[in-house]
């Protein structure tokens, strides 16, 4: 019983000394940051970019650091002299009054050289202040168990509000000199020219597709849209297979990794399980029909292609999520953990009208449209990834004589089109095509329509009907439906794509 009572104190100890460790601070550095601003006004704007009065520690601090920022914009000399008129005159630090403080801070002054250096201390350890209070209020909600608030929103909102300490706990941003700019543009340009295809963005493997689009652009959402039957989701498949398959990895200075070529790519099958998709990926490569496949009806050679490319394919870095009626906030918390724990140059989204709103469940459709497209925008420019959105048409594209889609059969949003950077279109006239054969081969229109179906046999257009940085226009692919599979076609026209 002794022993326990021991241990039962040992622990209250513990406790009570994690309850009375004080948060990360150097009130030190501060003195000595606010001393040298008081100083030297120019020090000022060596910090102001990344620090904040919030990352101060002592509340009079962050009141000094504030007005002196403030009389400094506004184009005055801050001084001790005309500080003290903006703080309380009542307030003691220690045994001084404030002017006797602010004095005794400028006494205690660094250069102006080493101003940044004690900026960046002071921000990381406002960083660190900040992991604590996220872990707090971690524990605190889980405690409490709010009936709003279920475990799997509370683990979203957690990795939410790290991914985005992560992404703003840095000194970069504010401008940049034009030699830089230049320099990155230069550089951006040398990756192109390294990189297979001369592109500037991630290759699709469709090389007329890219000619027009110079490849995929991080943060661009490109949508891709078409009627039921139209072969967008084998189009995103392939696109998606291709980038991983030629994926290189190339090692940084810091130890991490960046694609060279391809990248590493998240795919959400809202409509497909994965070994459909699968499937389709194995039916695509191998050449043998996917439909074979689900029978069991392929010969030997043909299961030994299958096993073959399945074991290449196990090295691909694809990955795929099939939770059906996902919500854009699962959504972004999923990339944004796939990308800490693997990398991710490119996302899929199979497709918008299968996935739900973050909020409560609403009537107005449009509006959770709206809430989904304008999530994926900003999801894309966060990450720096770009985002493959897939979208249905609306059913009056079947009502018209000509049967090409248009921007405004993007269905239930007019915010999909506004939201998106790139919107293609895929159109098989082969499928309208087929639908109208005569039943009676000896019927005098058989020959026209036999004539017709030969000419477009085969083929599928894509047709870019928005784009912010480049041109529209139609691309015309094949299409080989038993193994679901575009690529260009077999024409003189592309011959400038060969090499």
């Amino acid at each position: 019983m002794n022993d326990a009572v021991r241990k039962l104190s040992q622990a209250g100890r513990e406790n009570a000394e994690l309850h009375h460790r004080e948060a990360p601070n150097n009130i030190e550095a501060e003195q000595a940051l606010l001393g040298a601003i008081i100083l030297n006004n120019d020090a000022y704007y060596r910090v102001s970019d990344f620090l904040k009065p919030i990352h101060f520690h002592e509340p009079l601090h962050r009141k000094i650091y504030e007005i002196a920022g403030d009389m400094i914009r506004m184009g005055k000399i801050a001084t001790t002299i005309t500080m003290k008129t903006h703080l309380p005159a009542d307030v003691k630090v220690g045994e001084q009054t404030v002017s006797q403080y602010l004095a005794a801070l400028v006494g205690g002054a660094v250069t102006i050289i080493n101003a940044e250096d004690y900026g960046r201390a002071i921000y990381d350890l406002a960083l660190r202040r900040s992991l604590i209070n996220i872990g707090e209020d971690m524990v605190n909600i889980a405690y409490d168990a709010p009936l709003d608030m279920p475990p799997q929103t509370q683990i979203e909102d957690a990795e939410r509000r790290l991914f985005e300490l992560a992404e703003t706990g840095r000194y970069d941003g504010g401008f940049q000199s034009f030699n830089d700019a230049v320099a990155q543009a230069i550089d951006m340009a040398g990756q192109a020219f390294e990189r297979d295809g001369s592109l500037s963005g991630i290759s699709t493997g469709i090389h007329s597709l890219d000619g027009r689009m110079g490849g995929l652009q991080r943060s661009d959402l490109i949508v891709l849209a078409g009627r039921p039957g139209m072969g967008k989701t084998s189009l995103a498949t392939n696109i998606a297979y291709n980038i991983a398959a030629s994926y290189e990895p190339e090692i940084q200075a810091d130890g991490s990794f960046k694609a060279r070529n391809g990248g590493v790519v998240g795919f959400y099958s809202l409509e497909m399980s994965s070994e459909q998709l699968a499937t389709r990926i194995i039916s695509e490569q191998t050449e043998v029909s996917s439909s074979k496949i689900r029978r069991g009806d392929i010969s030997e050679a043909d299961f030994e292609k299958l096993v073959a490319c399945s074991q290449m394919m196990q090295k691909v870095p694809l990955y795929i999520d099939q939770t059906g009626g996902i919500s854009i906030a699962q959504l972004s918390a999923r990339a944004r953990r796939l990308k800490r724990q693997r990398g991710l140059d490119c996302l899929v989204v199979d497709y918008i009208q299968l996935m739900t709103g973050s909020g409560k469940s609403s009537d107005n459709r449009v509006q959770e449209i709206t809430q989904i497209t304008t999530g994926l925008k900003a999801l894309g420019k966060e990450l720096n990834v770009p985002i493959i959105a897939l979208s249905q048409l609306s059913r009056q594209v079947e009502s018209r004589e000509d049967k090409r889609p248009q921007l405004s059969d993007l269905r239930e949003s007019g915010s999909i089109e506004q939201d998106a950077d790139v919107v293609l279109f895929v159109f098989r006239e082969e499928y309208y095509v087929k639908n109208l054969e005569p039943r009676d081969e000896f019927d005098p229109k058989y020959e026209e329509w036999k004539m017709k179906f030969e000419s477009v046999k085969g083929t599928a257009d894509v047709i870019i009907a928005k784009q912010r940085h480049g041109p529209t226009g139609t691309v015309k692919l094949a299409f080989q439906s038993e193994y679901t599979r575009f690529t260009d076609l077999a024409d003189p026209s592309f011959t400038q794509y060969e090499h």
